[in-house]
């Protein structure tokens, strides 16, 4: 993934491709493209204000803020981190063992980063929290039929 994604091109992706599913069952392609087949696309036609070629950009933690991305992903060796970069500085790591038919959503509520208070610790967490209690039940003020 990471040579196909990051090492194989030369400045980036305007559209990926169902051959990043090659190799897979027949039946997953079917359920994740309906049967339709279309490759990668690079940014191949690119032109610079000063006519210079065109280079990769780079994303780093100092910059990343000063850039217009929604998303970022994180090649990690467990999985890939989804960060969605307008509301979080990191964001959880879909295992590469992840049944890639398991339904996912985009609403960013679901790709927020665990995060723990820099106070907390497994030691001084104390007891967990106890249930809310259920809301009584309004007493009907209409008569019955």
């Amino acid at each position: 993934m990471t040579r196909h994604l990051v090492d194989d091109v030369a400045v980036g992706w305007e559209e990926l491709g169902t051959d990043l599913l090659d190799g897979a069952q027949p039946y997953i392609v079917e359920e994740l493209t309906r049967g339709e087949r279309w490759p990668s696309r690079t940014l191949d036609h690119l032109i610079t204000p000063d006519g210079s070629p065109p280079t990769r950009m780079t994303v780093t933690e100092k910059d990343a803020a000063d850039q217009d991305l929604e998303w970022g992903y994180v090649l990690r060796p467990e999985g890939i981190e989804v960060i969605s970069m307008p509301y979080a500085n990191a964001g959880p790591v879909v295992g590469w063992d992840t049944y890639p038919l398991e339904c996912f959503s985009d609403n960013p509520r679901y790709w927020l980063a665990p995060a723990l208070s820099p106070l907390a610790t497994p030691a001084a967490a104390g007891p967990a929290p106890a249930a809310p209690a259920t809301a009584p039940v309004p007493s009907r003020t209409a008569a019955r039929r």
